[in-house]
């Protein structure tokens, strides 16, 4: 099966800086900037502000 490039796999780093990361796919086509989530960091130990790096 060929990856679709509609749904690439992006990576979500901490804001907190404590270099957590969560590994999700994101439809391009509905949302073609960057992708912010909040969810929890175990090493801050709280819900945190998660953005897309490249």
């Amino acid at each position: 099966m060929a990856r679709s490039e509609l749904r690439p796999v992006v990576t979500l780093r901490s804001t907190a800086g404590t270099g957590h990361g969560y590994v999700t796919r994101k439809n391009r086509r509905n949302t073609p900037d960057r992708l912010e989530l909040r969810k929890f960091d175990p090493a801050a130990g709280r819900h945190v502000l998660f953005r897309e790096t490249r």
